[in-house]
């Protein structure tokens, strides 16, 4: 009789632990519901928001989907508007953007150019915008205060601004630090110069995250920087030797910078885990995703991995000179020169510095469900803390 009782007691243990568990799994299973989304970037996040300040991308970007110039280099969407889309919202608009912007559901603070570090040099100068990631956060704490003041006088600002607790419940997105690498080699810097700048552009970045967390920010979803070491602009300003190029027709030096930024930003993201202790940080890994639609173009659906579909000449089908839309005077009259492929969603390139709405696409398709993600968890469940 007491080794039966004893066998009970067991077997009710096993249950407890077992329903635990499961309770746990589920609660950590359950989708997230992020009501907003504000993020943070350079252009392959911008959404308007270099266009409203320096003038509109011109013709032919946004032709694929919006058929018309909206502020995006590409000739659609881009990787953040794949995922607002994904998690049912709107697309976001630029922060800088004052015409036809709702700001209900977030708001994009990044601009084509962008640093993390701020550059020396204007725009004109360098080609980065002065929009660099401290000014962008300056842009975030004067909204969040901003808005809730005049979304209190209801109307039309009641409609168009989030909801005060949308800030801690938002997703905070990054894709930002490849330009703090180019801007290095474009000012004639060594590989060594730029690695050595490296740590000092993290910390920054590290600083930054911590400001927004300050200001109730808690779900956190990090891209990692791309293999610029594949892009026409680098290829065609910084040429190697071809022993340096890979079997993709990749410059290795470059993909290595890249490489080790990430390693780099890999570790704040683990020191930014133990120092924001509310906070859920998820790292993506979204050189791998890249370089896989560029080294294996076939298996994802792409003709051509390298070249920009919208330039003119050269190898690369690129001319700094002369980009996307550009003209030039042929006996007095401007004629179209920088013309776009007839079929951008087999290219992975767009213009010779952004990826194509196909590349963005095969880019989301690969990191939404979380394979490429540290910890390996999807999009829609980014909001659950890994201990």
């Amino acid at each position: 009789m007491e080794s039966h009782c004893l066998k009970l007691k067991l077997v009710a243990a096993c249950l407890l632990v077992a329903l635990s568990v499961s309770l746990v799994s589920a609660k950590t299973s359950s989708q997230c519901n992020f009501p907003a989304i504000f993020n943070f970037g350079d252009s392959n996040s911008d959404t308007g928001g270099l266009s409203a300040v320096f003038g509109q991308a011109r013709s032919p970007h946004g032709e694929s989907y919006f058929h018309k110039p909206v502020g995006r280099y590409c000739d659609g969407r881009l990787v953040i508007d794949f995922i607002a889309q994904s998690l049912g919202l709107p697309l976001l608009s630029a922060y800088l953007d004052s015409v036809g912007s709702n700001f209900t559901h977030g708001a994009n603070f990044a601009t084509a150019g962008s640093t993390i570090r701020p550059q020396n040099t204007t725009l004109r100068q360098g080609g980065f915008s002065p929009i660099s990631l401290d000014v962008q956060f300056n842009e975030f704490y004067d909204f969040h205060s901003r808005s809730q003041t005049t979304r209190s006088q209801g109307g039309v600002f009641k409609k168009l601004l989030p909801k005060a607790k949308f800030f801690s419940q938002a997703l905070y997105t990054f894709d930002i630090g490849q330009n703090d690498l180019t801007s290095g080699y474009f000012s004639n810097m060594t590989t060594s110069q730029v690695k050595d700048n490296v740590p000092d552009v993290l910390e920054q970045f590290k600083n930054v995250v911590k400001y927004v967390y300050g200001q109730g920010g808690r779900y956190f979803w990090i891209h990692n920087t791309g293999p610029f070491g594949c892009l026409p602009y680098v290829l065609d300003r910084l040429p190697v030797a071809a022993s340096e190029m890979d079997k993709a027709g990749c410059a290795t030096p470059f993909n290595e910078v890249a490489q080790f930024f990430n390693r780099g930003l890999k570790q704040v993201v683990v020191q930014l885990r133990k120092e924001l202790p509310l906070a859920a940080v998820t790292y993506v890994d979204v050189y791998k995703a890249k370089y896989s639609i560029i080294s294996q173009p076939k298996k994802h659906g792409f003709e051509e991995p390298v070249r920009a579909c919208c330039g003119h000449g050269g190898k690369y089908n690129f001319n700094k000179n002369i980009g996307c839309g550009g003209k030039k005077k042929v006996h007095g009259k401007e004629i179209l020169v920088g013309k776009a492929c007839k079929d951008p969603s087999v290219w992975v390139n767009w213009d010779g510095v952004h990826y194509t709405q196909a590349g963005n696409k095969g880019i989301f398709d690969q990191i939404v469900g979380g394979a490429y993600s540290d910890p390996p968890i999807p999009l829609n469940m980014a909001c659950h803390r890994m201990k």
